[in-house]
């Protein structure tokens, strides 16, 4: 476990890697005695430190939920993290690359909650009843820490969650089977992935239950509103300047994000 002094060093070297957009010296390796529980305090003071300044936690992103997501990390447990109000796009947006240390793309399916989720106990029914939709997106990961990254180093980097871009055709979850939902992922035009959403824990809406389940002891709700990344279903794709990343998922449509 860090000491109080040694999670405020963290969080200084996790702003520094955001404002100058370098990433920084492993956690794991700079605090070989950081756990679990430092991690996911520290990710939760950068949020705190963010709604200080006005922006808002408009909902959580859940990360490594594929056994493709958890290959390429190799880290072999989920992970989250949290939504911000000033990292939320619409399909076409135009990202500047030098926002960004190293950013990624990846498809997801994202759920709207119109009822609260509060766990222990949450399963695939309740996540249904309690979503009014779910969009296709792309998610932007960028980590902030460098490689050989572990999962104490993720957890603390907000899930490397960077960006989220909204697109496609809202869906009812009642009126698709979530499982078979695919996307054919292309950069500039380029097929680079393809999958199913089935990959993410054999059904996406499972995602957002282990989630709810997870945050029970905190005495955490899921809120009305609130955006829920389920996790990618693909491996992430890498993205250079002046790239154009789309994502298409068929009859729920398709959503893009281009780098300049």
């Amino acid at each position: 476990m860090l000491s109080e002094q040694e999670r405020l060093d963290a969080i200084t070297m996790l702003k520094e890697a955001h404002r100058s957009k370098v990433q920084a010296e492993r956690l794991s390796a700079k605090f070989p005695n950081i756990e679990i529980e430092d991690s996911y305090a520290i990710s939760s003071a950068l949020a705190e430190e963010k709604q200080k300044a006005g922006i808002e936690i408009v909902g959580h992103k859940i990360g490594l939920t594929s056994k493709a997501m958890q290959a390429s990390s190799k880290i072999d447990e989920p992970d989250y993290g949290y939504v911000f109000s000033d990292g939320v796009f619409q399909d076409g947006v135009k990202l500047k690359y030098e926002d960004f240390c190293v950013p990624r793309v990846e498809p997801e399916l994202t759920f709207i909650l119109k009822e609260p989720l509060k766990g222990p106990n949450v399963g695939l029914v309740d996540v249904l009843r309690a979503t009014e939709y779910v969009v296709p997106s792309i998610e932007v990961i960028d980590a902030r820490v460098q490689e050989p990254r572990q999962i104490f180093d993720t957890v603390a980097d907000n899930g490397a969650g960077a960006a989220l871009i909204l697109g496609g055709r809202p869906v009812r979850p009642e009126d698709i089977d979530l499982r078979w939902v695919g996307a054919i992922f292309y950069r500039n035009s380029e097929i680079e992935e393809t999958g199913i959403a089935a990959g993410v824990l054999g059904h996406p809406a499972m995602a957002v239950a282990w989630l709810a389940n997870k945050l029970a002891p905190f005495d955490i709700t899921l809120e009305p509103g609130h955006m829920m990344l389920s996790g990618s279903f693909t491996r992430p794709v890498w993205a250079e300047k002046g790239d154009t990343l789309h994502a298409d998922f068929g009859p729920l449509g398709s959503v893009a994000v281009q780098f300049v």
